[in-house]
């Protein structure tokens, strides 16, 4: 999954000739074989626009060729929802995407980001944390997909988190000693001579703390939710052990043990829809709310050197809609083009990629949902 400081990274690559390519891809079947065609039409395109640029055959080629060593069989064979390439003299990195993506090729000299914000932005992207005794695994989930983020560094079980603990203590655990009504193994059991509830309750405590501290490390964005899914008992306690900030008060119930990665996502994506969607009517509220004070703006000349300068707190874009000019940071002028020439930049693009990097939030929405006739609104921090 692409990050924060991947996409400031690829933001810095400017002032030079840049390739971007987005493509949706077809997982499976036969309708694979509609991916080498897209990638193949829009190496073409990017050939074009180069061209008509004023870059030589060979420039072209030399600039590409870094590309074309992906068109085999088994890449377009193993794909997600979209595709996503960035190609310039000194980069060329790829994404496979969790979203589908429209195709478009943008040949300019800095790369077009805007498709990747909805990853990134207010309603982007949430984490599931599915907690036994037995087993810790955790996801990072978008409204479309799912995936499982390898655990280093960090305990997968509180055998293996007390393990070293209170050597004096004589510590002992046994597991899977029966399986459950589900077909689950039965959750293992950890304790000390002469233990009682409160020993076991500090003992899972300890382990709980543990994981927490190793999920703070994986997690980047403390801003999306973290769905808890185990046992109805786990939750009061990992919550005191807890510090990640946006912990949704309800989790999945049950014996995370037996539920696939689909079926955790199923059910997280019910809990925290209606959190993003809240999220975003609360902050198109706070924008009128803000308007009337004169600490927002809808007017594109304002709102791209505010987000530039640190001044935007939340920003709510269209997807699927350029505005094509140019923006000078010295001077702060913004200059708006009815259709792309050269040396222009997506300024909605830049303006919400500016928003993340300077910690603010960002929205991405369809068009039809902008307060008024607007194409784009910003809550400014002063």
């Amino acid at each position: 999954m692409i990050s924060i400081d991947e996409l400031a990274t690829l933001s810095a690559e400017s002032k030079t000739t840049c390739v971007s390519i987005y493509l949706p891809m077809e997982r499976s079947g036969v309708e694979t074989q509609q991916n080498p065609i897209r990638f193949k039409n829009a190496m073409r395109e990017a050939e074009e626009q180069l061209s008509a640029a004023g870059l030589r055959s060979r420039e072209i080629r030399v600039l590409l060729e870094q590309a074309e060593t992906l068109d085999t069989y088994d890449f377009w064979q193993h794909q997600e929802e979209g595709l996503a390439l960035f190609i310039s003299p000194t980069v060329f990195q790829y994404y496979c995407l969790p979203i589908p993506v429209p195709e478009l090729v943008v040949a300019t000299d800095r790369f077009h980001l805007k498709p990747l914000l909805s990853l990134l932005t207010g309603d982007g992207q949430f984490y599931i944390l599915a907690l036994s005794q037995n087993q810790v695994r955790l996801f990072q989930g978008t409204r479309f997909s799912v995936t499982e983020i390898p655990l280093e560094d960090m305990p997968t079980s509180i055998a293996e988190a007390l393990k070293y603990d209170d050597p004096e203590k004589s510590l002992q655990f046994h597991t899977s000693t029966a399986q459950t009504a589900g077909g689950g193994d039965r959750s293992a059991m950890f304790h000390g001579h002469g233990a009682g509830e409160d020993d076991q309750n500090d003992n899972l405590l300890r382990y709980f703390r543990k994981v927490n501290q190793g999920i703070q490390d994986l997690i980047q964005d403390q801003k999306a939710p973290l769905v808890l899914a185990g046992v109805d008992y786990l939750f009061p306690l990992y919550r005191q052990a807890n510090t990640h900030s946006r912990l949704i008060e309800q989790g999945i119930s049950g014996n995370p043990e037996i539920l696939t990665a689909q079926e955790l996502h199923d059910q997280a994506w019910k809990i925290v829809q209606p959190y993003f969607e809240q999220a975003q009517q609360d902050a198109i509220a706070q924008y009128e709310i803000s308007a009337a004070v004169g600490q927002a703006s809808d007017e594109i000349q304002t709102v791209v050197p505010a987000a530039y300068y640190h001044q935007v707190e939340a920003l709510i874009v269209p997807v699927g809609q350029q505005q094509w000019g140019l923006f000078d940071p010295g001077s702060g002028e913004v200059q708006l083009h009815s259709s792309q020439e050269p040396g222009d930049e997506d300024l909605l693009d830049l303006a919400a990629l500016h928003t993340l990097m300077n910690g603010g939030t960002v929205y991405a929405v369809e068009p039809d949902q902008l307060p008024g006739e607007a194409s784009i609104v910003a809550v400014l921090r002063y």
